[in-house]
């Protein structure tokens, strides 16, 4: 691929973004946002979940 493609590509790209009604745009965003994971997960993965299921059985079974 050459650059002049890769700047034919973002142009278009760009354009059609900028082409779509605001109210499509934040729509949009806000459909990314929710589906992201918590940014603890993205940061360190699955540790953070493995350790909260493990603290939460931990004190349950202190309890009983």
């Amino acid at each position: 691929m050459s650059f002049n493609d890769i700047v034919k590509y973002i142009t278009q790209q760009f354009v059609t973004y900028v082409d779509q009604p605001s109210e499509k745009r934040k729509e949009l965003r806000q459909e990314r946002k929710s589906t992201r994971s918590p940014m603890h997960y993205q940061m360190f993965g699955m540790v953070p979940l493995a350790l909260s299921i493990f603290f939460k059985n931990s004190r349950s079974k202190r309890n009983k």
